[in-house]
């Protein structure tokens, strides 16, 4: 048997448990290659329990192994790096519990968390290289650690209680939605709960759009007066928070960017 086909099939057999494959490998005796099935399984189930722990503490150890053997089977690892196979994971729980959506977006702030620690190196933005900004020519740009959304559910509540090693709160909806942004800063990774209004002028920021057409968009909402204002607020909060790494003129030419 060629070595390519012998691979192919071993694969086939961790993946699948293809029989046809099992019996070209080993013939009836199956002992080792049962061995090797479970090595790959626990290995991915141990995976996703690293990279999930405060999502298996809410739902519980039971719940949360059915979940990862139904994510196991529905998409078997297709990078590199096992760091990257809870990327989807999202996507089986949304399967697997449809009526849970505080689950969907606790496993959505638990990956934002373990990608914005890995994200590339950026370092804030030199704020004595702000006097010269023409403002009205300006564009923000953002951390590479930078992740946005909006939810629906308490679900930041729930991570947080998790994380400090509180009691977690029951789930429930929110009266509104609200925004989530989570980033590096340093070496640690940030959670902010956020008011749709500053998740909505952040996805713009991030969207090239000048910094004039943010103060437009804050007017109209808030009349002009407040708007700038809430503008300039935003704008310090950002940059004291280390989520700004460059501001470039609209003639593309950088203010300050410079990798850390």
């Amino acid at each position: 048997m060629k070595l390519a086909t012998l691979q192919r099939q071993m694969r086939s057999w961790l993946i699948h448990a293809d029989e046809d494959s099992a019996r070209r490998l080993a013939g009836t005796a199956r002992g080792g290659l049962h061995v090797y099935q479970n090595n790959y399984r626990s290995q991915l189930t141990g995976c996703l329990e690293q990279t999930f722990p405060r999502l298996r503490s809410f739902i519980g150890a039971t719940a949360f192994q059915h979940a990862a053997v139904a994510h196991i089977n529905r998409r078997p690892p297709q990078a590199w790096t096992l760091d990257a196979y809870g990327e989807r994971f999202v996507d089986t729980l949304r399967l697997q519990f449809p009526d849970n959506p505080d689950l969907h977006e606790l496993a959505w702030i638990e990956w934002a968390m373990t990608t914005a620690f890995v994200a590339r190196d950026a370092a804030p933005v030199d704020s004595s290289m702000l006097a010269g900004v023409n403002w009205e020519r300006a564009r923000l740009v953002f951390t590479p650690s930078l992740a946005l959304a909006s939810v629906a559910t308490n679900a930041a509540e729930i991570w947080i209680a998790l994380e400090n090693g509180e009691p977690a709160p029951e789930a429930r909806m929110l009266a509104t939605q609200e925004g989530i942004a989570i980033w590096r800063r340093g070496f640690g990774t940030r959670l902010r709960r956020l008011q749709q209004l500053e998740l909505e002028t952040l996805h713009k920021a991030r969207g090239h759009r000048g910094f004039t057409a943010l103060c437009a968009l804050l007017a109209e909402r808030l009349g002009e007066e407040a708007g700038v204002a809430r503008a300039g607020a935003m704008l310090a909060d950002w940059l004291a928070n280390d989520m700004i790494i460059g501001v470039e003129q609209s003639a593309a030419t950088p203010t300050n960017r410079r990798a850390a």
